[in-house]
Parts: C-alpha cells; sequence; structure tokens
C-alpha cells in the first residue's frame, strides 16, 4: 500500500464517527487533493477542508515528525507546520472543535537604546493587520508600564504576535540599555531568529555589540536592519561596513557573516533593499525576509517541556511564566512538575490557563504544540530559568550563563524620624520579600543577606538598573534606604585585585573633547580611539573602571553644555587601577528638626547652593545644601528672624532666594558617600548622613581613619 492509500485509509476510517453538529477543519497540501475529495464526499460535509499550498505536507526524514489527526489517526508533519486545536462555542449549539495547520517563526529585535525596536514593532502590528481601522493604539504600544513611557526606554522584554498570510510570527521587543542586557540573555533561547537594529546615522553602539555577540554565540543568523535613513546626517553605507567589521571581530561564521539588510524608516513605516525606496510597500519586504530567512522552530521529540524566560503576575491568574515549548503539547488542567537548573523538584501542579499572544492581548488556547511561544498559569512557585515538564521528564532544560552583576546597594529600613508617615510598607520583612520576589523574575540581580541589621545586598549591572528598581518600589508604597553603589571586586589565581571596567563611548562637540578625556582620565580612564562622527562631532572610545563612572553622567552634561551623549558597557575584569577622588565638596547637615524658614536659608546662600525648598520638613542628620568647601558643615535651617519694637525708616529686606538644586532618585545615588544614604520615600528623596546623632559621625570617622592608618 502507498503512502497516500495509507493516508487515505487513516483518514478516512473515522469519517462516519463524526456527529452531525460537530465540524473539523484541517489544512493539507495540494497534492493530497484526491484525498480531500474522498474524505469530503465521504463525510457529506461534515468535513471542511482548506488547502494550504504554502505547507508542505510530505518532509524529509530528518525534520519529520508525527502528529495526531483531529480524527484519532497518525499523520506525518513538518516541523515547519504549527498545529494548535481551538474550540468555539457559537450563539446557539453546541461547541464546535477545528484544528489549523500553520507555519511559525520566532524572532527577537535587538539594537542599542533609542535605535527604534518598539516604534518597529508598533508599525508591524499596524500593517498586518492586528489593529482595527478604528481603533485607538498608543505610540510605542509595547512599553505598557508607566515607567517606561516617562523614561521613553523598554526595561522588560515582552512578546507580540502577528499573523503575515499563512505564517504567524512571535516578535519580542527587548531593552536596548546596556543595564538590562539580562533581559535580551535571557529571550534569546525563545528565537531562532533575530532583527539587529542599527541607527543609520549612530551605527554600532557598545549595546548593539553586546546584544549581537550573544546572538552569534548561539548560532541565529541575523538580518541586519538599518533604520532612520531619514535622518540628515545618515550615512548608511558606512554603518553597514562597520557592521560587518563589528560580526567579524565578533568571530561570526561565513553563514552569519552572510547577512540580509534592509534600510527603511520605521517612524515612516516602510522598508526596501536600497536607502532610496521604494517606500510603497511599506513593511512587506521585511515581512517576506522573516520568512525567507528565519528558520521555523526546533521541535525535538518527547514529551512536553518549556524553559521559564518572562515572570509575571497577574491579579486573577496569578503567576504567569512565558517560553517556548521546546517539545510536547499542553493543555489546561494538565499536570506538570517544576525542575530547576539543577533537576530538583521543586513543585508539581495543574496548569490552569494556556495562553498566547495575539497582537498586544492574550487568547486562551485549548492546547499548544512545540514552537510556540506561550504563557502559563498556575504555577505558584516556577519561576525564570526554570523547566516546566510532563511528569515523566527527569532532565531539566539547558539555561545560557548571564553575566555576573557590578554594582551592589545596600536596602536598609528607613530608620528616620520621618518613617512612616508617607509610605505604607515600612518593615524590613516586606522589603526582603519584595526583593527576593524581584530576584526571581530577573536572573540579572543578585539579592543577599546583608551584614547589617534588617538590610538586604543587591547586586545588579548599572546604577539605571538598581534605580529602576528603586523607582517601582517608591510606586508601590515602600519606604527604605540604600546606600551609595559599591563595584564588586574580584580577585585572580594569584590573590591579585581586580575590578570592573566598562567600554564607554562618547558622542560630542569636538570643541568640548579635551575636558572630557581629562576628567576621565582623572578617573583612571584609558582614550582607546577618538574619531569624527560626522558634522563636527567626535566619538572617543575609552575603558573606564565601573567606580570612576558613578556620578559622571551630570558631570559629562556640565562640560559639554548638554550634548554629550554617553554608553556604556560592561568589557571585562581588570588589574585594580588606584584610588580614586570622590565628591569634592563638603554638604551642609541640619542640626534641628521641623520645617525649613525661608531666612534660615538665606542667610546659609553663602556657604552653599540648597537642596531643599522653604517649608521643607528636616531632621537633625538630614543634607540640606552643599557645602563650598570640601568639609562637612552642621547649620540650623528652622532659625527665623528676631521681631523687636524697634522701627527703622528703612524696609525690611525681602528674601529672595536662589532656586534649590533638585535632586532625581539617580542624581542622589550618584551624589551620596559611603557615609551617608539616600531615603526613598512615595513623596519624597531625601539624603542623610548614615549616623543621625553628631556624636556616632564623630566615632565612626575615627573608627574608619584607624582603619585606614592599620
Amino acid at each position: 500500500m502507498t503512502a497516500g492509500a495509507r493516508g487515505l485509509k487513516d483518514f478516512s476510517e473515522p469519517c462516519g464517527k463524526l456527529g452531525e453538529k460537530q465540524t473539523r477543519l484541517i489544512q493539507i497540501h495540494t497534492d493530497l487533493a484526491l484525498l480531500a475529495e474522498a474524505c469530503l464526499g465521504e463525510l457529506e460535509g461534515n468535513l471542511s477542508l482548506n488547502l494550504a499550498p504554502h505547507a508542505p505536507w510530505v518532509t524529509p526524514p530528518q525534520t519529520a515528525g508525527w502528529a495526531r489527526s483531529p480524527f484519532g489517526a497518525i499523520a506525518p508533519v513538518s516541523h515547519d507546520l504549527y498545529i494548535q486545536r481551538h474550540r468555539n462555542a457559537g450563539p446557539s449549539g453546541p461547541r464546535s472543535t477545528f484544528w489549523t495547520f500553520m507555519k511559525l517563526r520566532n524572532i527577537a529585535i535587538i539594537a542599542h537604546v533609542d535605535h527604534g525596536k518598539t516604534t518597529l514593532v508598533d508599525r508591524l502590528l499596524q500593517q498586518s493587520g492586528a489593529f482595527r481601522e478604528n481603533q485607538r493604539v498608543a505610540e510605542r504600544a509595547m512599553d505598557s508600564n508607566d515607567l517606561e513611557r516617562e523614561r521613553g526606554i523598554t526595561i522588560l522584554a515582552k512578546v507580540t504576535s502577528i499573523l503575515w498570510h499563512d505564517t504567524r510570527i512571535n516578535i519580542v521587543d527587548t531593552p536596548g540599555h546596556a543595564d538590562f542586557g539580562g533581559e535580551v540573555e535571557r529571550i534569546l533561547n525563545m528565537v531562532e531568529g533575530a532583527l539587529v537594529l542599527v541607527d543609520a546615522a549612530e551605527g554600532p553602539l557598545p549595546q548593539t555589540k553586546f546584544v549581537v555577540s550573544k546572538a552569534l554565540k548561539m548560532g541565529l543568523k541575523p538580518i541586519v536592519v538599518i533604520n532612520k535613513v531619514d535622518r540628515s546626517d545618515a550615512r548608511s553605507t558606512e554603518v553597514v561596513n562597520e557592521v560587518f567589521d563589528l560580526f567579524a571581530s565578533l568571530d561570526a561564521s561565513d553563514e552569519q557573516l552572510d547577512f540580509p539588510i534592509l534600510y527603511g524608516s520605521a517612524k515612516e513605516g516602510w522598508m526596501a533593499a536600497a536607502p532610496e525606496g521604494p517606500k510603497d510597500a511599506g513593511m512587506q519586504p521585511l515581512f517576506d525576509l522573516v520568512l525567507r530567512h528565519v528558520a521555523p522552530p526546533s521541535v525535538e521529540e518527547g514529551p512536553f517541556r518549556l524553559l521559564g524566560t518572562i515572570l509575571e503576575a497577574n491579579p486573577y491568574l496569578g503567576r504567569i511564566v512565558t517560553g517556548r515549548i521546546t517539545s510536547g503539547t499542553i493543555a489546561p488542567n494538565q499536570m506538570v512538575k517544576v525542575l530547576d537548573h539543577d533537576g530538583r523538584l521543586v513543585e508539581q501542579g495543574r496548569v490552569s490557563k494556556v495562553l498566547a499572544f495575539r497582537g498586544l492581548e492574550r487568547v486562551g488556547l485549548d492546547e499548544a504544540a512545540a514552537g510556540d511561544i506561550v504563557s502559563i498559569a498556575g504555577l505558584p512557585n516556577a519561576t525564570v530559568a526554570q523547566t516546566i515538564c510532563a511528569p515523566e521528564v527527569m532532565e531539566p532544560l539547558p539555561t545560557q550563563p548571564i553575566d555576573p552583576p557590578t554594582l551592589s546597594m545596600t536596602f536598609r529600613v528607613n530608620d528616620s524620624p520621618l518613617a512612616g508617615t508617607e509610605g505604607d510598607k515600612v518593615t524590613s520583612r516586606m522589603i526582603r520579600e519584595r526583593l527576593l520576589r524581584e530576584g526571581e523574575g530577573n536572573v540579572a540581580l543578585r539579592i543577599t543577606e546583608s551584614d547589617e541589621r534588617d538590610s538586604m545586598e543587591v547586586a545588579g549591572r548599572g546604577e539605571l538598573q538598581l534605580g529602576i528598581l528603586i523607582e517601582t518600589m517608591r510606586r508601590e508604597g515602600f519606604e527604605l534606604s540604600v546606600s551609595r553603589p559599591k563595584v564588586l571586586f574580584q580577585r585572580d589565581a594569584t590573590g591579585e585585585l581586580l575590578e570592573p571596567i566598562e567600554e564607554v563611548v562618547i558622542d560630542l562637540d569636538a570643541e568640548h573633547s579635551g575636558i572630557v578625556v581629562q576628567k576621565l582620565s582623572e578617573r583612571k580612564g584609558e582614550l582607546v580611539e577618538m574619531r569624527p562622527s560626522g558634522g563636527e562631532r567626535q566619538r572617543l572610545v575609552l575603558y573606564v573602571p565601573t567606580r570612576g563612572l558613578i556620578g559622571y553622567q551630570g558631570e559629562l552634561l556640565t562640560d559639554t553644555r548638554g550634548t554629550g551623549i554617553m554608553n556604556r558597557l560592561f568589557h571585562a575584569y581588570a588589574p585594580y587601577r588606584g584610588a580614586i577622588r570622590g565628591r569634592r565638596n563638603g554638604v551642609l547637615i541640619s542640626t534641628e528638626a521641623g520645617e525649613a524658614v525661608a531666612y534660615a536659608l538665606w542667610n546659609l546662600e553663602d556657604r552653599g547652593p540648597m537642596l531643599i525648598d522653604p517649608g521643607t520638613r528636616v531632621y537633625a542628620g538630614m543634607i540640606v545644601g552643599e557645602h563650598n568647601r570640601d568639609n562637612d558643615l552642621e547649620v540650623n535651617v528652622l532659625k527665623g528672624k528676631k521681631l523687636t519694637n524697634i522701627r527703622t525708616t528703612s524696609k525690611d529686606e525681602a528674601v529672595r532666594l536662589t532656586p534649590p538644586i533638585r535632586m532625581t532618585l539617580e542624581r542622589a545615588l550618584a551624589y551620596i558617600q559611603d557615609n551617608e544614604l539616600v531615603e526613598v520615600t512615595p513623596k519624597s528623596i531625601r539624603m542623610r548622613k548614615r549616623h543621625l546623632d553628631p556624636n556616632a559621625r564623630k566615632r565612626a570617622e575615627r573608627q574608619r581613619e584607624a582603619i585606614v592608618i592599620a
């Protein structure tokens, strides 16, 4: 019996068992037209077949799998086909069941910050028909939380899905800032392809290098998209050459070096094979290139397995874990277990929901198959980098190593006199639970118990990542105090002290390059490259110790009159480069508790600029200003004008105050010294001394000096 005859027999035998009101939908290749006609004739209208000429049924042996047909028979199916069962309840009558066979592609969009990733996803969603014509959609729809919209950056990796012809494309939008590189490292194991987005004027920058190196190591074949070719300073040809040089320097294979290139403007909504266009095809060239160049999901044989990649919480469904199904199928109410990276059992339970991405929304599935990216609910303890699998599976899926953190901060209970007046989550237990919960979902963070009482040590990739965590917590109602960021040192085999070095790329006007190089040299930086970047601007590349960059962002903006743009990326650990001088000015410290008085602040302006407004609540030990000299000075900001009954011919002098320095969270973290803390509440950001009592401060200072001398 031929293969076609066997297929005809397998599909035709169960046909008579179908109920009158049940409908079956199946997509098959045109080579089986004879089989389709036979089944249609036998079912007398109960079976509906949709021919899919782009989905070959018969596949080479090395890529062929086996899938159960809707009627219980076994039929060969390619891994290029996605098999999914849907159940719909009509307005009248019983639920109907139908099956679809669909092509699938999984891709990630990776690039440096502000090169247009999220805008590109917007255009792909719009032109794929994911939105109604009259649907109101916000700009940068994938940046869904408030912090992302306020800062204009992507912080969390997110998944969306679009349908292009007969292919479903799962797209992962990733952060572009180096501090959130852990998000990019995690999601690369979910995809088979990557769009490397590069600005047509800026070219490849540090984060471009970082994400491309990770993608190349995993064997992905990237598609290079030169975005923003509509800029007046665009230099598309030079940027393509720079991208090729970058790939070559990262030891890309010959196949990876033969990357396809598209040019276009995500903002204007077009892509083409040349910078000049044509522009009337919209995003179709990009869609078609993804279908041709990106391989279908690689599917393994065996029972259900999924590696958790993204973790989030839902008020109705609880913990939701997102990942790509490596093998098998998953359905609601199916029994599964969770294994950690060592193979130890974490928990067992039933899946309550299987959710798939459809545009910006999620829809429930009755079953999902290997290759698709889905979200699973119902497992309260499952987290990132753990394997969710069938009960018979004993080995976990391998995880990609994550680069270690380079900075740490101490999160403490807020013990100032104003503690508990603005927030409702103030205890060490609440802070500890919140940080541990954050550590489960963010593998780039390392949360440990601190030696200090009522405190936790949080290590991350950079100041921005830790600052985002603090800002998120204060918006949730937490009150806490945090220390100055500290660099995490290491020692080599010989015992030599090593410190993290970062690659710093600064774009600035040529006239300011001298002062920038001088300042970074004082911070133990080493100039590697200086070259023109077009438009009378220069690009500086330096290797600078991480501790030398703490607090430098504001100084750079001052030195370059606001025109300097700094990007940084962890480079390597290198021998310790010696002491770096910190803040050159002391601070003004309040000696009393109460509300600041305008007259007192006016009299103190000669001592240095103020950090508070009149009427601000202060306490003893709180930092209220910056001293003009290099020592700290205790002042009384509550002292009012003495009133007498003596009249004078001249009117009293009007109190005119200079506007105070406004401290943002990031600026305050960079400003403080080791003996100071930043007090963070939902309404205020204050700076204070670690020891509020002046006598305790003096004792601590003497102890520190004794340790230094010893």
